[in-house]
């Protein structure tokens, strides 16, 4: 008996294409495949191996070696290729260049990087539209006649694109009504996360699970920036019934400053909330800290982990769950 490997990994779905098919499907296949193979060697090679005049050779050369034949269009166009390569990777390169100057001269986060990016996202369009425009010169097409066309184009074009005119207007709006900014908290439509781009057409927003989310200029409507102020955050400690509360109020009023120290996305000095509520477990009071949107949820993992440490210090014990089981005799 074969025994199985547990440590073998399944094939994916792409290697079981030709277990999938029919003995139809795998004889059609193989049949287009060579077919396919014995055109292409015939229109490279044809011309070389035939023999002049006949059927092979004329189907070589004047039918199908058309198709294939790359060595005598490189030799009569090779300026043109090397001119068109040459367009296309110095603007693919001043792209790059531009864009790594505007991260350069630019703060991460602030309202100059937003402007910088969108620059640099509409500089990417334009030179796309250029590389074509003088690739096609270099081939000898005039360009002058062509601008004329895609003037006309264009106009015809713009009434059926009113929505990317809409995402472009909104992308400007947001900047320069400074909505947000790159690096700010939003909620758009109950999704919040942090941006990370504005482009002409979309916003790129990531949540903090790290999923992009992106989302079109116009659409994005009632947002709340939460990256403008300061946050309150409250955080809940629960301690023992059995604990002295004053003598805990005295700990905790006595390290509060400690812990601002120990946890710097704090910006000011927690403070004491006093008792909030009493459960079956224990007694709940809160503190309250000052963080940024983005510092949120590490300052309150962190001022839990400072409490937790602090009650071991002094032997305060903290609440948790408990069943009491009481025995009839």
């Amino acid at each position: 008996m074969k025994k199985t490997n547990k440590n073998e990994v399944k094939a994916p779905d792409e290697k079981n294409f030709w277990q999938r098919k029919t003995l139809s499907d795998k004889i059609w296949f193989i049949i287009l495949v060579s077919a396919a193979a014995i055109f292409l060697i015939i229109g490279i090679i044809g011309q070389y191996v035939f023999k002049e005049g006949t059927v092979l050779y004329e189907l070589s050369v004047n039918t199908i070696g058309k198709f294939f034949d790359v060595f005598s269009f490189i030799k009569n166009n090779y300026m043109n290729i090397i001119e068109s390569i040459v367009i296309i990777v110095f603007l693919w390169a001043l792209n790059k260049l531009i864009f790594l100057f505007m991260k350069l001269i630019t703060i991460d986060g602030s309202r100059a990087e937003t402007l910088a990016l969108l620059i640099a996202s509409i500089l990417k369009y334009t030179l796309m539209i250029l590389s074509v425009f003088l690739v096609l010169s270099a081939w000898g097409v005039k360009t002058s006649a062509l601008l004329a066309s895609a003037g006309i184009l264009g106009l015809a074009i713009s009434f059926g694109a009113q929505s990317l005119i809409a995402d472009m207007l909104s992308g400007l709006f947001i900047i320069f009504e400074h909505q947000f900014a790159v690096g700010d908290v939003i909620e758009v439509d109950g999704y919040r996360g942090k941006v990370l781009e504005i482009g002409i057409r979309t916003t790129k927003v990531q949540s903090l699970l790290g999923e992009i989310k992106i989302i079109n200029n116009s659409d994005i409507r009632n947002t709340i920036n939460a990256s403008n102020n300061l946050i309150l955050t409250v955080v809940e400690i629960p301690i023992s019934h059995d604990e002295n509360l004053e003598r805990v109020e005295k700990i905790i009023k006595d390290n509060l400053e400690n812990i601002k120290k120990a946890i710097p996305q704090i910006v000011e000095t927690p403070t004491y909330g006093n008792v909030d509520k009493f459960t079956d477990q224990g007694v709940v009071f809160r503190i309250y800290i000052k963080t940024t949107e983005l510092d949120k949820w590490a300052a309150r993992r962190a001022v839990n982990r400072e409490f937790k440490l602090l009650f071991d210090k002094h032997n305060i014990k903290i609440s948790y769950p408990h069943v009491v089981i009481e025995e009839k005799k």
